[in-house]
């Protein structure tokens, strides 16, 4: 293959695709249709025409003839007067249009089959436009339904072109929440490691907070040795006030029951 066919292959090949993108079904069959009907109109006026030619020469056998009718009665005329010259003359001119009469005859007998031959493909025709009507609003309507059907699997699978930006906006800024989550988490554990300075001054080493951790611990064990020794204090006191009203209750009883 030659370098210059090989450019036209391409070249056909992209303007092929580009038609392809271009082309809308739904407006090439309307204009299939909108040429199917000038070309049915075509073949009206045709009909009409060849029609309106049957017509004219219809109109010219009557004249003729009316002139034959004329002429034999101006010969019927010329013999009753004797004029038998003036007969002939009428006769030979009756016999002229009967030659043209004939003539004409035939033309009428050809355009009218002719006119009867595009009345049948005028019919013809228009069962052909009505059937190719029938389909095209059928294709058209299938085609706008598999149209949407594939807008909407486009939409859900975010491969549109106006959901897929917004699908990647989305993943940007997920990305972006996840980058900057990460770098505050590093940053935190670099500060409480001691790796970089808090220049802020609120937070403490590791030192201090152990420190700090362990004062902590040492107030809540002393917390926790008052609150027992507290305890301990109010079980004794019940304990010795128990013990006294016993007792009581075991001190001798009067003749009258009382103690």
């Amino acid at each position: 293959m030659g370098i210059f066919q090989r450019i036209s292959t391409i070249f056909r090949a992209k303007a092929n695709k580009a038609l392809d993108n271009a082309e809308n079904p739904n407006e090439t069959l309307d204009y299939s249709y909108q040429k199917q009907l000038e070309l049915l109109q075509k073949v009206r006026r045709g009909v009409a025409d060849v029609a309106t030619s049957r017509k004219r020469l219809e109109l010219q056998i009557g004249q003729l003839q009316q002139q034959q009718t004329k002429l034999e009665g101006q010969a019927k005329k010329a013999m009753s007067m004797d004029r038998e010259d003036l007969a002939r003359e009428a006769l030979t001119r009756k016999s002229g249009l009967t030659g043209q009469i004939n003539d004409l005859t035939t033309q009428h007998e050809s355009l009218q089959a002719e006119e009867q031959k595009l009345t049948l493909s005028s019919q013809r025709l228009q069962a052909k436009v009505d059937a190719f009507r029938t389909k095209k609003e059928t294709l058209k309507a299938t085609y706008t339904a598999a149209e949407a059907q594939s807008k909407i699997g486009e939409a859900f699978s975010g491969i549109s072109e106006e959901f897929g930006d917004v699908g990647m906006a989305v993943q940007r800024a997920e990305d972006k929440t996840q980058q900057l989550q990460a770098r505050a988490g590093a940053v935190d554990e670099l500060l409480s490691s001691g790796a970089l300075d808090d220049v802020t001054g609120t937070r403490k080493d590791d030192i201090s907070a152990e420190l700090e951790s362990m004062s902590s611990t040492s107030d809540v064990e002393m917390e926790l040795s008052r609150l027992k020794g507290e305890i301990s204090g109010s079980k004794s006191s019940g304990q010795i006030e128990g013990g006294s009203a016993d007792d009581s209750s075991q001190a001798p009883k009067t003749e009258g029951g009382q103690a």
